[in-house]
């Protein structure tokens, strides 16, 4: 499925699916544009809203987080607000936790009020937190899980009965899992976002982005990617298709590596807490062998000090790479109060629990041992 999913050879016979990069497509006739454009015969238009290499990502996609339909955009960010801009409209109401991507929660602060949407705030990933705050308004319940940067798990079987109780949607973002370690929409999610820029891609090469949901929601959002444009490049689109082809292979071992960084430096001196599913002590261990195949490649640790002591741990790496990006075969260490969540107010990193001496690692694919090493070197500084 992740490796020959919607791509169908042409005339020519090839083996790999082709980067079709052209703007426009040229019709027989008049009449062909016509059809075409009014939708009376299929066939790609503009590569706006019809590229077929794009398509051969979306296809293929979908099929593996067992979705419908799918629609790539130009980031993950992009797709959060194809998302929110192709269905909501003023006078509707999201729930929603700070406990999220720092971009994330800026979009939904600090411009979805100004088109008249309201945004209610719940206190972590508890259910029963939200409950209150679901209303007839209540259009979307948007959650991350695990979250960035602290690794929380929101239970999404619960979370979708919420949703469906109100007559909402359940918005997950599985960028952290992606469909080869958590499945949302199997587990009653409505939509699930992506940011393909990570583990899709897996080598830190392309930005872009992904919504999957039902064929419906995804025709309204071609709509709106038809209108304001916030599409995926077809070489963008080429290298996700490539990236899914290993993501399998991939995520078990970040997962693997992950795991054996979490227990080691859950033991360590300078570390006073480590964030990681995968560590009994989680609170969330348990709903994470139940939801998700793997506990995957993120970590997070609160070290003995604060920010200037996990800068000196930073500025101490050799090979980790210091950058916000994560879902690359290399690792990657981030201070996520000053880079991935610095824009987000101080008084909402406090409220989501991003202190001054957490540290996220998103573990990459080399060997274990070295990494280690190079962390065991890093953390001699604090």
């Amino acid at each position: 499925m992740a490796i020959r999913t919607g791509f169908e050879r042409s005339q020519f016979g090839e083996h790999g699916e082709p980067i079709m990069s052209t703007s426009s497509y040229v019709f027989e006739s008049a009449a062909e544009a016509a059809a075409r454009f009014s939708g009376e015969s299929e066939g790609p238009i503009y590569s706006r809203f019809t590229n077929p290499t794009v398509q051969i990502f979306e296809k293929r996609l979908a099929a593996l987080e067992g979705g419908e339909a799918c629609i790539g955009t130009s980031s993950g960010m992009a797709a959060t607000a194809t998302l929110l801009l192709g269905t909501l409209r003023q006078g509707d109401e999201i729930v929603a936790t700070r406990n999220m991507f720092g971009s994330t929660v800026n979009l939904f602060k600090n411009y979805l009020p100004r088109y008249g949407i309201t945004v209610h705030w719940a206190d972590g990933l508890d259910v029963a937190s939200w409950e209150p705050l679901v209303n007839s308004k209540t259009k979307m319940l948007y959650l991350e899980t695990p979250t960035n940067p602290l690794t929380e798990l929101g239970d999404i079987r619960a979370f979708a009965d919420l949703a469906h109780s109100a007559g909402a949607q359940l918005v997950v973002d599985n960028c952290f899992c992606t469909p080869a370690l958590q499945k949302p929409l199997s587990l009653g999610a409505d939509v699930v976002i992506h940011s393909a820029t990570k583990y899709l891609d897996g080598q830190g090469r392309c930005v872009g982005g992904a919504v999957v949901g039902s064929a419906e929601l995804i025709d309204a959002l071609t709509g709106f990617m038809r209108s304001a444009g916030p599409c995926m490049s077809p070489f963008n689109a080429w290298v996700f298709i490539k990236g899914l082809e290993t993501l399998s292979l991939r995520m078990n071992q970040h997962s693997s590596n992950a795991q054996k960084l979490a227990n080691w430096l859950d033991q360590h001196s300078a570390v006073r807490h480590v964030y990681y599913p995968g560590l009994d002590s989680h609170p969330g261990a348990e709903l994470a062998r139940r939801q998700q195949k793997l506990p995957g490649g993120i970590l997070s640790l609160e070290i003995e000090g604060d920010r200037e002591a996990a800068w000196r741990v930073i500025d101490a790496v050799q090979l980790c790479s210091i950058t916000g990006n994560l879902g690359d075969a290399r690792t990657t260490i981030t201070h996520p109060a000053t880079t991935t969540h610095g824009r987000m107010s101080a008084e909402d990193r406090q409220l989501a629990g991003i202190g001054e001496g957490l540290i996220r690692l998103a573990v990459g694919l080399e060997d274990v041992a070295d990494i280690q090493r190079d962390l065991d070197q890093a953390l001699a500084k604090v």
